[in-house]
């Protein structure tokens, strides 16, 4: 027999014992005859053809293997993997006849345990009471591989990543099988764990034969993966197993990576980006930005890692090192796709694009993708939001729809300004100010008007306004974050927020009960006296969306509690509106991705004032400035 007549009865075999009878493992290879072309879809009988994309039906449910019958469809979904892996393991020995005989030979003894494989599936899948061709068979595997046009594309798609993948899958169910008591499908899978580390070790060393040697494995495998099909398919759902990759040959450079890298595994994701210096950018001017700002663009960016899921996309300046995320990864972070904008293909498509802030700058960086974003995804923001929204003037507007007056105020006067501060202890805000940079605080009637005049001129012939508010003693300081889509907000929760008297912004606190996070006088009061759920759940979530029309995206919204003349607590219930992403806000996703039951602490450090302590999100050893700290 040869080797062509072998591939071409598994191939196009109409019957199961056509195509899965035992081939003679002595089978010849001098005349492998003419390339072949692709089919449509491999040879199949009635009842066992691929089923269409609309019919392929529910994966098995990996949570029920103590069920037979799930046992079943478990087998039946597996069974269908090796029967097309060796249905595509012929396709190649018919397309590529002039492959190194090396490499056929090893493919054609790939093919023959595939056959094995499905034969031991279909046995065992029996013997649990399901036929084959019960359940849809799916076609992914062929839709991705069939259509290769060279043997490095097969090994790259096939033996490094969908194999690679099954050294997971095979190695935990195995174990999961046999726990169960079902020893006959942990033998099953234990074989065919083995044979895969041989799989992967064959294409392994003939895709370092044919890749360049400017690039390590891990460059020419990413390099190689067309869209959809991303590196971190090459991992199964299941735990990580390093050691059955270095069994295959696999280097630690390319485990490390493969350990740490993420991808979308079906859904469209989402490209977040952080951008902290928007409302510098929202003024209408060129910003200059100086040390302080660009080290927070460069420092600061893995705070987005808290609202990214697993299979969405966070645009980077710089790559992370590895060895970083591997920390974060150990700490409990499911960690996103990391990427350039400019590695970004123009085949890629996004299910949306989400700054921290909808700003000049956001709009300017990601417009090369906004083009890719899926029309069905409802977020095709392409421009801008208002510079208002942005601006400090948000804060009293939101005010005027709740019917509440703090004193807060949008001056537009240099003598109006003064005559506030005459009247009592002011704190005066830039238009465009952010995390209390661009505050300045007039104590006391007199006091320092030099000074605040040539603020005042300054910020008037930049701005054409700022905000003026009572300078009120403050007792505890807190916000409300929402999500605004479709024209509805809801609310996600609240933060405590711990900011200096002039309102800088220090640190951030977020608890699965996040009344606790205040002092118990405050707390009462908030929730006895104030109402504040009621008021942040119903009222501010009602008037937000006709405050910002057509926004979709993250708000926050900050409030303060003080004491009153009295001596009395008030509840100030808007002290600013941030339109974009805020700390709190990463405080709370945060929370929720590495629970804990008294909740955790965002700060920002000075990276000179670090101490070590706590889950670093910057990465200690590249940043220059600041660190971002996470606390449980």
């Amino acid at each position: 027999m040869q080797i062509r007549e072998a591939a071409e009865r598994v191939l196009f075999g109409t019957s199961l014992d056509e195509k899965l009878s035992p081939v003679d493992p002595a089978a010849r290879d001098d005349r492998p005859g003419a390339a072949a072309a692709t089919p449509a879809a491999p040879g199949r009988p009635r009842g066992l053809e691929i089923a269409p994309r609309r019919e392929r039906g529910e994966g098995p449910r990996l949570t029920k293997i103590d069920d037979e019958r799930e046992r079943g469809v478990l087998l039946h979904f597996l069974a269908n993997h090796e029967l097309l892996a060796a249905e595509l393991m012929a396709l190649n020995l018919l397309k590529f006849p002039d492959a190194p005989t090396e490499y056929r030979a090893g493919v054609f003894r790939a093919m023959r345990e595939e056959q094995a494989h499905t034969r031991m599936y279909l046995r065992r899948m029996r013997e649990c009471g399901v036929e084959f061709g019960t359940l849809p068979l799916n076609g992914y595997f062929w839709r991705l591989i069939a259509g290769v046009g060279s043997p490095l594309d097969f090994v790259a798609r096939l033996n490094l990543t969908f194999e690679q993948a099954n050294l997971d899958f095979s190695k935990h169910y195995a174990g999961r099988f046999r726990e169960a008591g079902d020893g006959a499908t942990a033998r099953v899978l234990e074989q065919i764990y083995l044979d895969e580390i041989g799989h992967v070790g064959h294409g392994l060393q003939w895709f370092r034969r044919w890749k360049s040697d400017r690039e390590t494995d891990w460059q020419a495998f990413a390099r190689a993966l067309p869209f959809p099909m991303v590196p971190a398919k090459a991992k199964g759902l299941a735990p990580f197993n390093a050691e059955g990759r270095r069994l295959a040959g696999l280097d630690e450079d390319f485990i490390r990576r493969l350990e740490v890298c993420e991808g979308s595994r079906g859904r469209t994701p989402a490209a977040h980006w952080f951008n902290p210096n928007g409302e510098a950018y929202a003024s209408g001017r060129k910003p200059e930005l100086g040390k302080f700002e660009r080290a927070m663009e460069a420092d600061l960016e893995l705070v987005m890692l808290a609202p990214c899921r697993r299979d969405d996309l966070l645009l980077v300046r710089e790559p992370p090192r590895l060895e970083h995320l591997a920390s974060l990864k150990a700490a409990g972070l499911e960690l996103p796709e990391f990427a350039t904008a400019a590695e970004i293909g123009s085949d890629r498509k996004l299910g949306g694009l989400r700054p921290w802030a909808w700003s000049p700058d956001a709009c300017e960086a990601l417009r090369p993708l906004a083009a890719q974003v899926s029309a069905t995804s409802g977020e095709q923001r392409r421009v801008a939001v208002p510079a208002q929204w942005l601006s400090k003037a948000t804060g009293p507007r939101l005010e005027q729809a709740l019917g509440t007056c703090s004193g807060a105020r949008v001056l537009r006067d240099r003598g109006e300004a003064l005559s506030m501060a005459d009247a009592g202890p002011t704190l005066f805000k830039a238009a465009f100010a952010c995390a209390g940079r661009g505050h300045f605080a007039a104590p006391e009637r007199g006091r320092g008007r030099d000074e605040l005049g040539g603020w005042l001129d300054a910020r008037l012939a930049l701005d054409g306004f700022v905000v003026g508010e009572p300078l009120l003693n403050r007792v505890a300081d807190f916000s409300a974050q929402y999500d605004l889509r479709d024209g509805s907000a809801r609310l996600l929760g609240f933060c405590a927020v711990e900011n200096d008297a002039a309102g800088r912004f220090r640190a951030v606190r977020a608890a699965p009960r996040w009344g606790r996070l205040l002092p118990v006088e405050v707390s009462e009061f908030l929730f006895r006296d104030a109402g504040v759920t009621a008021c942040y759940r119903d009222r501010v979530a009602a008037a937000l969306p006709g405050l910002l029309p057509g926004y979709n995206g993250a708000v926050g919204v900050d409030a303060l509690v003080h004491r009153d003349v009295t001596g009395s607590l008030a509840l100030r219930p808007v002290v600013e509106v941030n339109v974009r992403f805020t700390m709190g806000r990463i405080a709370l996703e945060l929370m929720r991705r590495l629970p804990s039951p008294q909740g955790g602490e965002l700060r920002i450090l000075r990276k000179a004032k670090w101490d070590g302590g706590g889950l670093a999100l910057s990465d200690p050893l590249l940043a220059k400035e600041f660190i971002a700290v996470w606390n449980r």
